[in-house]
């Protein structure tokens, strides 16, 4: 049994990073070859002349939002001060509040696109500004690509994690 998983594993290994030196190779390539991009302009564009914000679904899971919230603050390399005790966001110090300033934050600097507004369904765009008090909302940051990569050994890693997963249940479970 062990060997067979071990065979599965390496399987899912080689799958996930076969093409990578391929696909680091194209985006280099790809990289110096100068590509127009049209920016939105100021403002949000997502509802047609209208400015939209991201906000938390007040009625997720406390576990489901404190999860995106911390990835939105960690991974998703938002400033999170604002939200932090003394911070002008701080106050109310609830979970739904922090989660709409994370949220719209990232959503502003990557494009205002309605996939930088999905946080696992946990957020859902608003025409009303959230801002309050000394607490303001972003309405436009940098533009970030919202192109999807162009190299596909990213995705293939995806199907290797949940291999890594099933193989670890399979041999917890023995």
């Amino acid at each position: 049994m062990r060997k067979k998983l071990w065979i599965f594993f390496k399987l899912l290994l080689m799958h996930c990073f076969s093409g990578l030196a391929e696909g680091i190779a194209q985006e280099k390539a790809e990289a110096a070859i100068p590509v127009a991009t049209l920016s939105p302009p100021e403002g949000n564009t997502t509802f047609l002349g209208g400015t939209t914000w991201c906000i938390a679904h007040p009625l997720v899971s406390p576990f489901d939002l404190q999860i995106a919230l911390d990835w939105a603050c960690g991974s998703g390399k938002t400033d999170c001060s604002p939200i932090r005790a003394g911070g002008p966001c701080f106050e109310p110090d609830t979970l739904v509040s922090h989660a709409s300033f994370a949220f719209n934050s990232y959503y502003q600097q990557n494009g205002n696109s309605d996939i930088a507004c999905n946080f696992g369904g946990t957020a859902k765009l608003t025409r009303t500004n959230p801002s309050y008090a000394k607490c303001v909302y972003e309405t436009a940051g940098p533009v970030k690509s919202s192109a999807p990569p162009s190299s596909s050994y990213k995705g293939k890693c995806i199907l290797w994690k949940f291999g890594v997963l099933i193989i670890l249940f399979m041999y917890l479970r023995r």
